[in-house]
C-alpha cells in the first residue's frame, strides 16, 4: 500500500494540479525535451517555465540534466505510479458503488416491466362498475 501522507505525495499532487505542468509531463512522455521546448507551447518565458519545471523536479516527476548551456528534462515515472496506485483505491470504491447503482436500476426497471405486463391490454379504468 502506498503511504498516504508523505511529503512526496503532497508535492506530486501539487505538481499535477497545474494544467501547464500536466502538459509538460505529457510532452516528456514522448522523450527528452529542453526547457525551451517545454516552454514553447505556452509562449512563456524561460524563467516561468523553469518555475514549473522546478515544481515537477521537487515532486520527483522529472529529472533535469545540464548539457553545456542546455537544460534537458526527462520523465521519472515512479511517483506517477505511486499516485496511480493511491487513486486506484478510489477507482475500485466508485466502481463498486456504480455496480450497486446499476443493479438497483435494473431491478427497478424489471419491477416496472412486470407491473405493466400484469395490466391486461383490454382493461380500462372504470371497468369495475
Amino acid at each position: 500500500m502506498v503511504e498516504l501522507e508523505t511529503p512526496q505525495m503532497d508535492s506530486v499532487f501539487h505538481a499535477l494540479g497545474d494544467a501547464t505542468r500536466r502538459h509538460m509531463l505529457r510532452d516528456l512522455a514522448g522523450g527528452e525535451r529542453t526547457v525551451t521546448q517545454l516552454a514553447q507551447p505556452f509562449a512563456m518565458s524561460l524563467a516561468a517555465a523553469s518555475k514549473h519545471i522546478k515544481a515537477l523536479e521537487n515532486a520527483g516527476l522529472i529529472r533535469r540534466e545540464v548539457r553545456g548551456r542546455t537544460h534537458v528534462c526527462r520523465l521519472e515515472p515512479g511517483p506517477l505510479a505511486s499516485a496511480h496506485q493511491w487513486l486506484g483505491f478510489y477507482e475500485r470504491f466508485w466502481t463498486s458503488r456504480l455496480d450497486v447503482l446499476e443493479r438497483l436500476l435494473r431491478e427497478e426497471d424489471a419491477r416496472k416491466a412486470q407491473d405493466r405486463s400484469k395490466k391486461s391490454p383490454n382493461s380500462k379504468e372504470g371497468d369495475d362498475q
